[in-house]
């Protein structure tokens, strides 16, 4: 099965995407979920949730965290109590992994040889511990920053993600994730994520002519 673990809404505040909208285009291109990641709160998806129900198609919703060493895809967070530091970027990268970890959660670099200034993690993220898997096809990078993050994943031997990071309906599905075991709900995506049963790809138009490596 194919999920989209990145994507952003209105909700995110930086961009105009309608959930319904999201969904639709998510469903209409055959993939099975897609996984609402707002930047900085885990509560702003809180609505989307109901659009996959009524729309029938699985709505999973973790977080984007913006730290001092790039972003972070948290997963498996409850609510926004993972965020003791009283503000939204420059977090402590990982001081977060740490807490995300003891409240169940999984973490995971987003488009970490993306460049976006001083907190860019590029190579630092051979030093990072406690990370579950990378993020190796990222809709919204450079074809070169995400083989840099496949490599960096082969030489960690760690899981990979694919996720379009959409703003906008067009680019829903432009990267995803294969999942090789069943996902319902959030605890058996992060167990299939766990145990490596999953495989980030390149999607929309490159999954069916067999280029999406």
């Amino acid at each position: 099965m194919w999920i989209d673990t990145h994507c952003h809404t209105k909700y995110s505040y930086d961009n105009w995407l309608e959930p319904v909208d999201l969904i639709r285009r998510a469903r209409d291109i055959g993939l099975a979920g897609v996984v609402i990641t707002e930047h900085h709160s885990y509560d702003a998806s809180a609505p989307v949730e109901r659009i996959g129900r009524e729309e029938g198609i699985l709505v999973l919703r973790g977080v984007e965290i913006s730290t001092d060493q790039g972003h972070l895809l948290a997963y498996g967070v409850a609510d926004d109590g993972w965020n003791i530091w009283g503000r939204d970027t420059y977090l402590p990268m990982p001081a977060v992994i740490e807490r995300v970890l003891e409240l169940g959660g999984i973490c995971v670099p987003a488009h970490a040889y993306r460049r976006v200034g001083v907190a860019s993690l590029l190579d630092r993220i051979f030093e990072l511990r406690n990370i579950a898997a990378v993020e190796t096809h990222n809709g919204n990078n450079q074809r070169e920053d995400n083989q840099l993050a496949i490599d960096a994943s082969a030489r960690l031997q760690l899981p990979t993600l694919g996720g379009s990071d959409c703003h906008k309906a067009n680019a829903v599905g432009r990267c995803a994730t294969e999942f090789l075991a069943s996902v319902t709900d959030m605890a058996s995506f992060i167990a299939a994520v766990k145990a490596g049963a999953c495989r980030g790809h390149y999607f929309l138009g490159e999954r069916q002519t067999g280029r999406a490596a």
